[in-house]
């Protein structure tokens, strides 16, 4: 097809021996000749780390160029990713996770349509896979940077880093890196970094990410105190960033409206402790509940709810529309 533009893949694997090879496969199949898949090990304790240099030598002859770095002390997502980038010389840069894939065209189409439009960032669609079924799930198209920073913020986009390719001169020239330590919400942080340097961003109308979920998964949302500060860190980067970018003033609303998206998940269960959790977390956005007119009413009316503290009524929800519904429908 005669691709000159190399890409680069990263891809962090922690305990995922069972299904990994689902996402190799996934990257062997690529169109795309010219890649380069990144494998960074982050000190597993199962049989991933062989399962990964079985699959070397099939990635290999594809004629895809592989690295495998593994840490020698569990680090965490993010910081196994830093090392993903440390490592990555392509001019693109693409993430994949280790129990999902992608559709075969995805890093030709990709780089295809940054290539064609001249744009620094590329974002596209979805899939919601289950054991069973899987859902193509759209994302809002985007022109331009600071409408894709508002869209991710007022939670009417997903900030999945799956979900973009982004050339890797952005990270280079504005030292985007992740927080080590810090894996909750690192996606997030980054992609709104991204954005705030990007010129040109353009969006493809196709699904091409598989996104792996167990019903039990999907269902039931439960953040620890350690992953509540992690999300804490990353937003308080999020807004450092927005704040140098001159973008504060027009962006303001939909950062208090972020801290009221991020902690949704805790409405997801049926626990009144992670009720209580969501009214102490952000304190001082919870009297904008109902003014996000990007979000669907009901959801607004959940958190509504909460406020009033009538935590019978979100379990009531939780256990009638999340679990019976929802649990039945993605069977």
């Amino acid at each position: 097809m005669g691709f000159k533009t190399f890409a680069s893949v990263i891809m962090p694997v922690y305990n995922a021996g069972n299904r990994v090879c689902t996402a190799l496969k996934s990257l062997r199949e690529q169109d795309y000749p010219d890649l380069e898949v990144i494998i960074i090990n982050d000190c597993s304790t199962d049989n991933s780390l062989s399962k990964i240099e079985e699959y070397v030598p099939v990635l290999e002859a594809r004629g895809i160029h592989v690295k495998v770095i593994s840490h020698t002390q569990n680090q965490g997502v993010a910081a196994a990713r830093n090392t993903g980038l440390d490592h990555a010389t392509g001019e693109f840069v693409y993430y994949v996770d280790a129990d999902d894939r992608i559709e075969p065209d995805t890093i030709g189409l990709l780089v295809g349509k940054a290539l064609s439009e001249n744009a620094d960032i590329v974002g596209c669609n979805w899939f919601l896979t289950f054991e069973k079924n899987e859902r193509r799930m759209n994302q809002p198209s985007f022109t331009d940077p600071k409408e894709a920073i508002q869209k991710m913020l007022n939670g009417s986009m997903r900030w999945n880093l799956w979900l973009f390719m982004a050339r890797r001169s952005l990270y280079v020239k504005h030292q985007i890196r992740f927080i080590p330590g810090m894996n909750m919400g690192e996606d997030l942080m980054v992609m709104v970094k991204l954005f705030v340097h990007a010129t040109k961003v353009v969006f493809l109308n196709k699904s091409q990410y598989h996104y792996g979920q167990s019903n039990t998964q999907s269902l039931t949302k439960i953040y620890s105190n350690a992953h509540i500060h992690e999300v804490v860190e990353n937003v308080k980067e999020v807004e450092r960033c927005i704040s140098k970018s001159g973008l504060a003033d027009q962006l303001g609303d939909c950062i208090d409206f972020l801290k009221l998206n991020i902690k949704l998940p805790l409405l997801i269960s049926d626990e009144v402790e992670q009720y209580q959790r969501w009214l102490i977390w952000f304190p001082e956005v919870n009297d904008r509940v109902m003014d996000n007119d990007a979000l669907p009413l009901r959801t607004r009316f959940i958190q509504w709810l909460t406020v009033k503290r009538q935590f019978w009524a979100v379990k009531l929800y939780y256990r009638v529309v999340i679990k019976f519904v929802y649990g039945r429908l993605y069977k």
